[in-house]
This record gives C-alpha cells, sequence and structure tokens, in this order.
C-alpha cells in the first residue's frame, strides 16, 4: 500500500492481486488503484456482476485547500445533512433554563461553523444505537456541553453538574 501527501491510501493491481490471494472475499470496491482500467474494462465486457476498482486521483490542491474541502464533505446520508439541527435539539428542551442553555451553545456553535459537525454527531449515535455499539460515558471537555448531552454523544449532564460551556470551547 502506497499513501500520497494527503494521506490517500492506493495500489497496484499486483498487489491487488495478492491481497485477494490472502484474503478471498476482501472488498475490493474500497482500494483506489494506479491501473484500474484494464480491470474495469473486463469486467464490463464479461458483464460481470462484480464491483469495479475505484481509479487513484491525483490532487492538485494544497494540502490546506484539501483540508478544508475535506472539513466541508461530510459522509453521512442525506436526511442528516438537511437536518435543521438547531430546530431539533432546541425541541429536546424541557424547561426555559435548557433552552437558554442551548441558545446559547447553538450560538456558539453557529459562529465556529459547526452544525454540520452537530449533524454528523447524530448520525453517528444514530448508527451506534442502531447496530447496539456501546460507547463511553463522556471524556473530556466535551461534556461541558449540554448540547452533546442531549445528542447522546456522552451521558454527563453539564447543566445538572454547573459545567461552564466556555470548558468545552478551549
Amino acid at each position: 500500500m502506497k499513501y500520497d501527501q494527503y494521506g490517500q491510501a492506493y495500489t497496484d493491481s499486483n498487489e491487488l492481486c495478492n491481497l485477494l490471494y490472502k484474503e478471498p472475499k476482501l472488498d475490493i470496491s474500497r482500494f483506489q488503484v494506479e491501473d484500474s482500467l484494464e480491470y474495469n474494462r473486463s469486467v464490463a465486457e464479461l458483464h460481470a456482476e462484480l464491483d469495479l476498482l475505484d481509479s487513484y486521483h491525483e490532487i492538485n490542491q494544497t494540502i490546506e485547500e484539501f483540508d478544508a474541502t475535506l472539513q466541508r464533505n461530510w459522509r453521512m446520508p442525506k436526511e442528516y445533512q438537511e437536518l435543521d439541527i438547531a430546530a431539533y435539539v432546541l425541541g429536546l428542551c424541557k424547561s426555559d433554563h435548557e433552552l437558554q442553555r442551548v441558545g446559547q451553545e447553538l450560538l456558539l456553535f453557529q459562529e465556529r461553523e459547526a452544525f454540520d459537525l452537530l449533524r454528523y454527531m447524530k448520525y453517528l449515535v444514530d448508527t451506534l444505537r442502531k447496530n447496539n455499539v456501546v460507547w463511553g460515558v463522556g471524556r473530556g471537555s466535551s461534556v461541558a456541553s449540554y448540547v452533546l448531552f442531549l445528542l447522546g454523544v456522552h451521558k454527563i449532564d453539564s447543566l445538572y453538574y454547573n459545567l461552564d460551556i466556555e470548558e468545552f470551547l478551549k
């Protein structure tokens, strides 16, 4: 396996064949391959119901531009991408005190352009629950966020323990 300066893993068809000999059930559709054209053409000609290989694409961006692109591209289902996360979290509040804290936190998330992060956290927690995966109680400064508590990211009620949101933002 080779890695480019952006951390993308890729391989060539010979190395991929060697991997398949070792692990016949390997999902080759997940690999980027330098020379995928011949394989993909053969699959098409044989009308085989096999996954096609993704060709390795060199990136023509600076590392900073590439990083910014990745930060805008959250891989989650469309329903989560379109979720009005602010309305969703506000709808979970049961008191004026909770509404005030959530409102304060949502403004801070909005200033940092982090609503996509919240949407992704909702998707992640839903996926973990759906698959009966157990995750930790909470750790570090994230437990100071009441919004993350409401989303189920952690189980520490920051209002109950009077944790300052500024601890989360350090």
